[in-house]
Parts: structure tokens; C-alpha cells; sequence
């Protein structure tokens, strides 16, 4: 298998499970690659490391839910994988140069990491065993 396709099945996995938080182990139990090749080849043809796409990709998704619902930030925080509201707004900070209630009451959004699968035309595939 080429690293373009290696790489496209894991945008796959991880934008069809991005609510879901997956981890580099489920990653490679999944596509039968140890987690260090695939953030290897992910790196080589993303420029980024697998974790740090993740990180950006919730985040630019809570910031999409700040801005288009009234959901309480602590709920956006645990959807996006954070434990903490406290941890959730330091990295959103660190990420969009303010807290994300300054972020919504700006009622703009700015997607700083869209999906890459967005950015490149890619389509996503519907892989066996994995739902889509």
C-alpha cells in the first residue's frame, strides 16, 4: 500500500470518529500498522503528527460549536476531549489567541484547521469493517 493511501485511510478513521476522541492504539489495531509508522507516513504527507491534527481538528470543531450554538462551553470542552473546562480554555487560547468565550461573543468563525480531507479534495473512503 502507498503512503498516499496509508495516509487517506487515516484521515478517514480519524475524521469518521473525531467525536468519538480516538487514540493512536485504536488507530493501529484498526489499520495493522504499529502507531509509529503511521505517524511516520502521516507527518512525511501532512506535515503534521497525527495527535497534532487531532488537537487542531477539535478544536476548530468546538470553535465552529461556539460560534453556531448555545451549548454551554464546559459541554464543548468534554465533547472536545478535554477533562476540564480550565485545560479545554488554555488550549483553545494557545490556539486562537483568546478564550472561547471572547471567541463567541465575536460571532465569528474561523476555521484555523479545517478538515484536511477539505483542504485536498480528498474523498473520504468507506472502508471495510468501519462505518462510515
Amino acid at each position: 500500500m502507498e503512503y498516499t493511501d496509508i495516509t487517506i485511510y487515516i484521515l478517514t478513521y480519524l475524521e469518521n470518529r473525531l467525536q468519538e476522541n480516538p487514540t493512536l492504539d485504536e488507530l493501529e489495531e484498526a489499520l495493522h500498522y504499529s502507531k509509529f509508522y503511521l505517524n511516520r507516513i502521516f507527518r512525511e504527507k501532512t506535515g503534521q503528527t497525527i495527535g497534532m491534527y487531532l488537537r487542531a481538528r477539535r478544536l476548530t470543531e468546538a470553535a465552529r460549536k461556539l460560534v453556531e450554538t448555545d451549548a454551554p462551553i464546559i459541554d464543548i470542552a468534554l465533547e472536545s476531549g478535554y477533562h476540564s473546562q480550565q485545560a479545554f480554555t488554555g488550549a483553545f487560547q494557545q490556539f486562537y489567541q483568546c478564550p472561547p468565550k471572547v471567541y463567541r461573543e465575536r460571532k465569528q468563525f474561523t476555521p484555523i484547521c479545517p478538515s484536511f480531507i477539505e483542504k485536498t479534495s480528498i474523498k473520504l473512503y468507506r472502508l471495510e469493517g468501519w462505518a462510515a
